[in-house]
């Protein structure tokens, strides 16, 4: 049985992830998915204000709106699934969710951008390829937007030029 981890946070880029996991499992019926979802903690000053069974009970809803598109596929495709949700940092809750779960692979999908994009945003999907030891299988999903492919380029382009110009003149 081959086991494979599939964050997701129910954005459409998430669903290419799935789509690539049905046809797997439509090739091999030996998969064991473990869908997972990971929620941000809140801060000192909400937990402080708001009961903790409220805020479980909100992380639980934004979980289960999350994935309910994801779930809806697996079940109308008849793949069988475990759902894990966790609090915390993406990053970590993968890695770990993939160590602890004995995961053979992490499928996950991100949307296609550029290299200078990821650096810049610190994406998801380098960081988890930079920390786990288990393999990771990246599904592209959409283009990336223009702003991100032209004015994320270009503005660093600039900040670099303004920071050239400054320290030529000290």
């Amino acid at each position: 049985m081959l086991r494979v981890l599939v964050p997701s946070d129910g954005s459409a880029n998430s669903l290419y992830a799935i789509r690539y996991v049905i046809d797997e499992f439509k090739k091999r019926q030996d998969l064991e998915i473990h869908l997972l979802n990971v929620q941000p903690l809140f801060s000192k000053l909400i937990t402080d204000y708001i009961d903790k069974s409220d805020r479980m009970e909100f992380h639980q809803e934004q979980t289960d709106a999350a994935l309910l598109t994801t779930r809806q596929m697996l079940d109308a495709a008849g793949i069988p699934y475990s759902v894990h949700s966790e609090l915390g940092n993406k990053v970590d809750c993968i890695v770990d969710a993939a160590r602890r779960l004995h995961c053979d692979s992490i499928i996950m999908s991100t949307a296609r951008k550029s290299s200078l994009v990821r650096l810049i945003e610190n994406s998801v999907t380098n960081q988890v390829l930079e920390r786990t030891s288990v393999p990771v299988e990246v599904i592209a999903g959409e283009a990336a937007s223009k702003f991100e492919r032209i004015g994320i380029p270009a503005g660093v382009g600039a900040g670099a030029g303004i920071v050239a110009l400054w320290m030529a003149s000290s």
